[in-house]
C-alpha cells in the first residue's frame, strides 16, 4: 500500500524549518561560542552556505524522484543497493539522533520548571510523537504548521528587540582561536541544517512535488540561515562571554539581558515549541528510511507495513521511536558530533548521486529543478565536506565507520539476496565496457515515478504500449530476418510453434 499525498507547500516549509530551528540554535550557540569565540555567528552562516550546496542536489533529486526515503532512494538508484543500504541506515540513525537531541531539550525544560526526571519525560514525549505520527501524516503536518508559525513569531520579536542592544565591544577579539576554529565550528553546528533531509524523506507524500519541494526547501533554508546568524549575533553581543561559553540556555540568557524575566520565559517557550516541532518532524521523517528499505527488500518486508486507514508506516514509526529512546543514553557532545558526521556523509553521497545520474544518460531522469553550475558546485562541496569530516575527531569517525560496517554487513547477509535492482552506475559501466550489464528496469521505474509525480492519467492505449514486448534490433535487417525474429517472440508469448506463426 502506498503512502497518501497530504503535504502542501506550507507543510514542507514548516517541516524543514521546524526540523532545523531547535537545539541547533537554543542549545548549541553556547558550546559553539566556546570553540570559535565571537565569530560563531559566521560559523552558522558558513554552515548554511554549505547546506545550500547540498540543498541544490537534494532539490534536484527530490523533484526527479519524489519517493519515500529521500536521499536513500536517490543513492540506491544511482550508486546501487549496497550504498543505498548504508545511506538509508545512516540517515535513519542521524535523524533519530537529532530528534533525540530535541526531545532531551524538552525534558531539560520540564526538569527546570517542574522537576520531572529528564529520562522519564523524554521517553513519554517520544511515545506521544510516535502515536501522533501513527494517527496520520496529515494530522502530524497540521500540528507542525501550528507550532512553527508560533515559533517564528517569537523569534522575529526577539530579533527586532535584540539587535539595538548588541554591544560591538563584545566582538573583540573577533576570532581569538583563529580562522580555522571558525570553520571547524561550522562543521560542528552543521547538524542544525539536517532538517533538509527530512523533507526529502517524505517527498512521496507531497502534493505537486515539482513546485512544492523546491519552493519549500529553499524558502526554509533562507529563513533559517538568516535567523540562526542574527540570533547568534545577538547572543554574542548581549551576554557576557564568560556566561555564554558553554551555556545550555544561550538564547534565553540573551533575552533576559534586554527583556528581563518575561524575555527569558518567552524564549524558553520558543525553545519548547522548537523542540516539539523537531521531535514531531524528526519521527515523521526518520521513519520513512526503514519504510523505504523494507519496500525495496533491503530490510525485512514488515518494515514497510502501512496502516490502511491512516496510510502511515506503523512498524517503521514504532522502531524509530525505539531507536530515539536508546539514543538518550549517549552524551550530548558525542550525540551532536556523530549526527553532524552522518549528515555530512549523506550530503556527500547525494552530490555523487547527481554526477552519476547526469553522466549515466539514463532515460526518464527528468528533474523539475536542476542544480546550477554543474559539476563545479558538486565537486567543490564534496571537497569541503570531506575537510569537515576530517576535523570531527577519531572517536566520532570510528563510531560512524562502525555504522557503515553494519550497513554493508547487513546488505551482504540479507539485502543482496532479495534486491537486484538496476542503478545508474551500471549505465556508465555499460557505456565504458560496451557490454550489456543489467536490465533497463531503472528507466521503467523512473518513468513510473514521473507519471505519478505529474499525475498522468493512463488510457487503454497507454496500457497496451507499456505492456507491449520490445524488440531491440542492432544493425541492418532484411524483411525475412525481421519476420523471423518477430515470429520467435510471438511463439514465446503464445506458446505456439514458431514455424506456424
Amino acid at each position: 500500500m502506498s503512502l497518501k499525498k497530504e503535504l502542501g507547500l506550507i507543510d514542507i516549509f514548516s517541516l524543514a524549518t521546524g526540523a532545523m530551528i531547535s537545539s541547533g540554535i537554543f542549545i548549541l550557540p553556547g558550546i559553539a561560542f566556546a570553540q570559535a569565540g565571537p565569530s560563531v555567528f559566521l560559523s552558522y552562516f558558513i554552515a548554511g552556505l554549505l547546506a545550500l550546496t547540498g540543498a541544490f542536489s537534494i532539490v534536484e533529486l527530490s523533484s526527479a524522484m519524489p519517493k519515500a526515503g529521500g536521499d536513500y532512494f536517490f543513492i540506491t538508484r544511482s550508486l546501487g543497493p549496497m550504498f543505498g543500504t548504508v545511506s538509508g541506515m545512516l540517515s535513519w540513525f542521524a535523524l533519530s539522533l537529532k530528534t533525540a537531541f530535541a526531545i532531551i531539550g524538552i525534558g531539560e525544560i520540564m526538569f527546570v520548571f517542574w522537576g520531572v526526571d529528564v529520562l522519564i519525560s523524554s521517553m513519554a514525549l517520544t511515545l506521544f510523537f510516535v502515536l501522533l505520527n501513527i494517527v496520520g501524516v496529515k494530522e502530524a503536518g497540521k500540528f507542525e504548521v501550528l507550532i512553527v508559525m508560533g515559533l517564528l513569531a517569537i523569534l522575529l520579536f526577539h530579533v527586532v528587540l535584540g539587535l539595538p542592544n548588541v554591544k560591538v565591544s563584545q566582538f573583540e577579539p573577533f576570532a581569538p582561536l583563529g580562522v580555522n576554529a571558525l570553520f571547524l565550528t561550522a562543521g560542528f553546528v552543521f547538524v542544525a541544517y539536517g532538517g533538509l533531509l527530512k523533507v526529502a524523506s517524505v517527498a512521496e507524500e507531497v502534493k505537486n512535488p515539482k513546485r512544492n519541494i523546491p519552493a519549500g526547501i529553499f524558502l526554509s533554508l533562507f529563513v533559517t540561515t538568516i535567523l540562526y546568524s542574527l540570533i547568534t549575533l545577538i547572543a554574542v553581543g548581549t551576554v557576557p562571554p564568560e556566561q555564554l561559553a558553554g551555556s545550555l540556555t544561550p538564547i534565553a540568557d540573551s533575552a533576559f539581558v534586554f527583556m528581563g524575566t518575561p524575555g527569558r520565559i518567552l524564549l524558553t517557550v520558543a525553545a519548547l515549541l522548537a523542540f516539539v516541532s523537531t521531535g514531531n518532524a524528526g519521527i515523521m521523517a526518520a521513519s520513512r528510511y526503514p519504510y523505504a528499505l523494507g519496500t525495496d527488500r533491503l530490510l525485512p518486508g514488515f518494515f514497510s507495513k502501512v496502516l490502511p486507514k491512516s496510510g502511515t508506516p506503523v512498524v517503521a514509526v514504532a522502531l524509530t521511536g525505539l531507536l530515539i529512546s536508546l539514543s538518550f543514553f549517549l552524551t550530548l557532545d558525542l550525540l551532536v558530533k556523530v549526527a553532524s558526521t552522518v549528515v555530512i556523509v549523506t550530503y556527500i553521497l547525494s552530490q555523487i548521486s547527481i554526477i552519476i545520474l547526469r553522466e549515466s544518460g539514463v532515460q526518464n531522469y527528468r528533474p523539475s529543478f536542476k542544480a546550477p553550475l554543474y559539476p563545479w558546485i558538486q565537486l567543490i562541496s564534496i571537497g569541503l565536506f570531506i575537510l569537515l569530516l576530517l576535523d570531527m575527531g577519531q572517536t566520532v569517525m570510528l563510531i560512524s565507520l562502525g555504522f557503515v560496517f553494519v550497513g554493508v554487513l547487513f546488505y551482504f547477509v540479507y539485502g543482496r539476496l532479495f534486491n537486484s535492482s538496476e542503478y545508474a552506475l551500471l549505465h556508465i559501466l555499460r557505456r565504458i565496457t560496451n557490454k550489456k550489464i543489467g536490465t533497463p528496469s531503472l528507466s521503467r521505474e523512473l518513468k513510473e515515478i514521473l507519471h505519478e509525480r505529474d499525475e498522468v492519467t493512463f488510457d487503454r492505449f497507454d496500457h497496451l504500449v507499456n505492456s507491449a514486448t520490445v524488440i531491440d534490433l542492432e544493425g541492418a535487417h532484411t524483411l525475412d530476418k525481421f519476420i523471423t525474429v518477430v515470429a520467435k517472440e510471438l511463439a514465446d508469448i503464445t506458446g505456439r510453434d514458431e514455424g506456424k506463426m
